[in-house]
């Protein structure tokens, strides 16, 4: 009996040890994704166009300054945005989506601002999906171009480029218009 007992606690000791070898685990927290299953995606490049309505003024702002210097330099001014994206440059054409995050003038010598900012589509085959853009925009130049950093829905494992153009803007009350040209590459 206690040979019994002794055989069939060895023998389930090697079948364990052995299947444990045989087969490799990566844990919960990573896991191997086959080759299989990404290939099937294929990648593709979306152009995006359209205009970012940045308002200071008026009783709706969609842009707040959240913190700075009480002086005018804007170096370490930081805003907060909610700004709707639309079809055409007039502020009454068709709303795409809108833009939400925040900017900051970053430097000191020159007017650059610092760009944290999801861009969330509401129409059309976009709708529902987002690209996240972080970087630096210097404002003065004619275009500027920054990163596209990711993105989800339709827009997961996003990258590209953003081209910025301001259209429009007032140096009364800082509201501006920006045109966008934008290239993703997603799946």
């Amino acid at each position: 009996m206690v040979s019994l007992l002794k055989y069939t606690l060895t023998l389930t000791f090697y079948f364990i040890l052995s299947s444990s070898l045989l087969h490799r685990v990566t844990g919960a927290f990573s896991e191997d994704v086959s080759e299989a299953i990404s290939m099937k995606r294929m990648e593709k490049t979306t152009h995006l166009h359209f205009f970012f309505h940045d308002i200071h003024s008026g009783k709706n702002p969609s842009a707040i300054k959240i913190a700075g210097t009480p002086d005018s330099g804007f170096f370490g001014d930081m805003y907060i945005i909610d700004n709707p994206l639309t079809e055409g440059q007039d502020g009454s054409s068709e709303v795409v989506g809108k833009a939400q995050g925040m900017y900051a003038f970053a430097a000191e010598k020159e007017v650059a601002l610092l760009m944290v900012i999801s861009y969330e589509f509401t129409l059309g085959e976009f709708n529902g999906s987002s690209i996240s853009v972080l970087g630096r925009n210097p404002v003065m130049d004619d275009v500027r171009e920054m990163p596209i950093v990711g993105g989800n829905g339709r827009f997961r494992y996003a990258s590209g480029y953003a081209l910025a153009h301001t259209a429009w803007f007032d140096p009364k009350t800082s509201d501006a218009i920006v045109e966008y040209n934008v290239y993703v590459k997603h799946y």
